[in-house]
């Protein structure tokens, strides 16, 4: 019994999944291990592999019938895994500035890791579910989440750049002022960058940018009673319920992406787009509403354009894993190990 691993790592937890060489994943749901990334690279990574050998056992198996690992983490970090010299995004211990966590793990389980960003492995999973693994279509995801993630795959291939940050989409600007509403809304994103697709499509954008542009026209509204932090966590919940403010607040992020698309269409001209992330992470009523209002945002396209579908990220919870083990079952054939 061989098969590969994909290996989600965040910042408190690490996701599993195990998939076979006739391309079925051996887990179904999540299979989560604690992640202990605050603890620095010898700790985290040893978890790692004490988490591998707790999956192997979940299915009958052992680690050593994995032949590769496929590993994705929060970026920034390099095409081949090196974080970036600040660190990572979730991971503050000193020691992950400049880290190869790839070759890191690699050492550690004496076995071929291939590595995604965590946004791009999201990205795979959600083409590879949609298309298939021998697909030669273009997709394009974007991740909602605390920040904004995205991936650009072509010919069933994740397009990472020179430095690991191709399909950095969250951080494209958009013609944000030609959004209904917002007409004089300024929307700042962490990078620095006023207008990108993270500043208006991401729970940060809503704490920092969106809730405190709408409060003011809602008095009273219980959004406005309390920390702004907490306060856009409750938002998704609301507006699954209907309540008016929440709604604006996700059609706002529905016609950024919408604008964002379009950018994509003339770029691409994609086969699809997914949309994934906590942000969708709701029943079909809401979901289907949300997509509505992405094509509605969407400037008139050719008619050969027009019906590019939009799909939700499936199984959007373990995504990345699946992802990172699509990646290293294609390092293990190219290697000759399955």
């Amino acid at each position: 019994m061989q098969f590969v691993a994909g290996v989600d790592l965040g910042g408190t937890a690490i996701n599993y999944t195990l998939l076979n060489q006739q391309e079925k994943f051996l887990i179904e749901g999540l299979f989560e291990h604690p992640a202990l990334a605050r603890q620095g690279p010898d700790i985290c990574l040893q978890q790692i592999a004490d988490g591998l050998t707790l999956a192997a056992r979940k299915v009958g198996a052992s680690a050593d019938d994995v032949v590769a690992v496929g590993l994705d983490t929060p970026g920034p970090a390099s095409a081949s895994g090196q974080l970036s010299a600040r660190g990572s995004t979730n991971f503050v211990h000193p020691r992950w500035a400049g880290f190869d966590i790839r070759e890191g793990l690699a050492h550690k389980l004496g076995k071929p890791v291939s590595y995604l960003n965590d946004a791009n492995a999201a990205a795979l999973w959600g083409h590879y579910a949609i298309f298939g693994s021998n697909s030669r279509e273009t997709s394009i995801s974007s991740i909602i989440g605390t920040g904004n993630g995205g991936g650009v795959i072509l010919d069933g291939n994740v397009v990472k750049g020179k430095n690991g940050f191709g399909g950095e989409l969250g951080h494209v600007l958009i013609p944000y002022q030609s959004i209904a509403g917002t007409s004089d809304i300024k929307p700042e994103c962490n990078c620095g960058r006023t207008g990108d697709l993270e500043s208006l499509c991401s729970l940060t954008a809503i704490e920092k940018n969106i809730l405190p542009y709408f409060l003011p026209r809602y008095p009273g509204h219980e959004l406005g009673k309390g920390d702004l932090h907490q306060a856009a966590k409750l938002v998704r919940g609301l507006a699954e319920k209907g309540d008016p403010l929440s709604k604006e607040v996700f059609r706002v992020q529905a016609h950024a992406l919408g604008l964002f698309f379009d950018e994509m269409v003339n770029t691409f001209d994609p086969d699809a787009f997914i949309v994934g992330g906590g942000a969708l992470e709701t029943g079909k009523q809401f979901q289907d509403w949300f997509i509505e209002q992405i094509r509605a945002a969407m400037p008139t396209q050719r008619e050969e354009q027009a019906g590019i579908p939009i799909y939700v990220m499936p199984n959007g919870d373990t995504a990345g894993a699946r992802g990172a083990a699509i990646e290293a079952l294609k390092l293990a054939r190219e290697g000759g190990l399955a």
